[in-house]
């Protein structure tokens, strides 16, 4: 019998209220059933909510500094189970060992990371108007958070947002993505060895209609960190705006690489590859649109397909697979779909566009890597989120165009330019509009000290990681201290004041 995961509220692993349960499978191998995962509802929710309230009561008050101790802790025993997490990650998820690897340090990253801040928090001390008066400013935690996770970085981003939430006060209720919920209940189990007191994180697995939605519009959550798609996000967005409640999204993106004339053409190749087709191009962040100066197309369109037609497809766990499944049949689904719009809008495909289903590639859920040319700005395949091993070239006549081409998206996340001109390096920097811009990378591979996030339909403004997250999950509170035993009334009677 499949081992059956429960819930995790008020420090104890239950059983969901309803007795029901779901299957979380290989997407590598349908036939391997990682484990039945307890199906919560509104009512599981209930529970842990009012866990969260009552916790956070006491929670607020133990210091930050004491806080991060358990941060540390966490992040200590991240490092020590690693490599027993990123195969459980990868039996679920179906990205490679290096890659689930990657996903665990980030954690173990954001851990000590937010734990530094234990001993931060800066607020501001400013002169005042008036004399024998002092004025500062401080964080305050917010209360109880909904976190809702998507499946590409199940361990990872929970880390962005946990890890920030509790460091400044607030209390948690977790709701995975229900196609990763083992790497959600190994985070959870972390956290409790590591001492969290119970009722501070609250895990609930269950679909996103019913857990997430009883989540948002519950009274006592005062906040959501949601990343996942921008249609959900919007909805989520809209209902929060409803309720006034906090709310931070991180959405799509439809990221570009602009392949100037005077670039390091292998050092592109290499760049496109690994933000294309890493991950199976199933990140936020993916490489999905290509723009290569006219003058270097020729060159690098056949080194790429060189490469990309070469790569390896096959389950994760094997050291020489270089690109793992689509996580659902439903996400290959997508891709298909999408490689048939390209085709009817007149694009030109160049290798891919089918299933990997030779072998033992027929248990799971494979698509080669594919790559599109004579891909035009106004195509669906250069507009729309595919979240695939998808990648579409297109023509630029100069740095100018590229640049307008790179902005021609209603997206803003991530954005790449290589070229050896550091002028046009500096103007890129200042021209594209993305939250993020590597000079001669690939428009993946951010890190826990820089902000994270984009602009137009990629998100909300808020950014994760950094020291900006915390904007997320503290409110500020204004101070001013009178010690002049009199009344003293700001902007009325400072005219006149001589200091004495």
């Amino acid at each position: 019998m499949s081992e059956r995961f429960r819930l995790f509220i008020d420090g104890q692993w239950v059983e969901s209220v309803s007795g029901e349960w779901f299957e979380n499978r290989n997407p590598a191998d349908r036939g391997d059933l990682v484990g039945l995962f307890a199906k919560g509802d509104a009512r599981d929710v209930e529970l842990a909510v009012v866990a969260a309230k009552r916790a956070y009561e006491s929670w607020r008050l133990v210091p930050a500094p004491k806080r991060a101790e358990i941060l540390q802790r966490a992040g200590r025993l991240l490092e020590e189970r690693k490599e027993a997490l990123a195969r459980d990650m990868t039996c679920e998820m179906g990205k490679i060992l290096d890659e689930t690897r990657g996903d665990v340090q980030e954690a173990i990253d954001t851990a000590f990371y937010a734990a530094g801040e234990g001993r931060r928090l800066f607020g501001d001390t400013v002169p005042v108007e008036l004399p024998d008066k002092m004025g500062f400013s401080i964080r305050c935690p917010v209360g109880v958070f909904a976190v809702v996770t998507p499946w590409n970085f199940p361990m990872a981003i929970p880390s962005w947002k946990i890890f920030p939430a509790l460091i400044c006060g607030n209390t948690v209720v977790f709701k995975p993505a229900s196609d990763t919920p083992l790497s959600a209940v190994n985070f959870v189990r972390v956290l409790e060895e590591a001492g969290v007191p119970p009722g501070v994180v609250n895990l609930v697995t269950g679909g996103g209609g019913t857990v997430g939605t009883a989540l948002l519009e519950h009274p006592h959550v005062r906040g959501i960190s949601f990343t996942g798609s921008t249609e959900v996000g919007r909805a989520i967005g809209e209902t929060a705006g409803r309720l006034l409640k906090r709310c931070s999204l991180e959405l799509g993106g439809k990221n570009p690489q602009i392949v100037l004339e005077d670039a390091d053409l292998d050092l592109a190749v290499d760049g496109a590859v690994w933000g294309g087709f890493g991950t199976t191009g199933q990140r936020c962040t993916a490489t999905s649109r290509i723009i290569v100066h006219e003058r270097a197309l020729s060159a690098f369109t056949e080194r790429f397909l060189e490469r990309a037609s070469k790569l390896r497809i096959g389950n994760g766990l094997d050291p020489a697979t270089e690109m793992g499944p689509c996580v659902t049949e439903g996400q290959r689904d997508t891709v298909e779909h999408y490689v048939k719009i390209g085709l009817d809008e007149g694009a030109t495909l160049l290798t891919g566009g089918e299933r990997a289903i030779e072998g033992d590639l027929a248990k799971g859920w494979f698509y080669r890597p594919t790559i599109f040319t004579n891909v035009r700005p106004d195509m669906r395949i250069a507009r729309e989120e595919i979240f695939g091993p998808v990648v579409s070239i297109l023509r630029a006549r100069s740095y100018e165009e590229a640049i307008a081409i790179a902005n021609d998206s209603s997206y803003g996340l991530s954005s790449s330019i290589y070229t050896r001109d550091i002028s046009r390096a500096c103007r890129a920097i200042r021209d594209l509009e993305a939250g993020i811009t590597y000079v001669n990378g690939p428009t993946i591979g951010a890190e826990v000290q820089l902000p994270f996030g984009g602009v137009k339909e990629t998100g909300n403004g808020h950014r994760e990681a950094s020291h900006t997250v915390l904007d997320v999950f503290t409110e500020w509170k204004s101070v001013y201290i009178d010690f002049s035993g009199r009344l003293q009334r700001a902007q009325i009677d400072t005219h006149g004041v001589s200091g004495e």
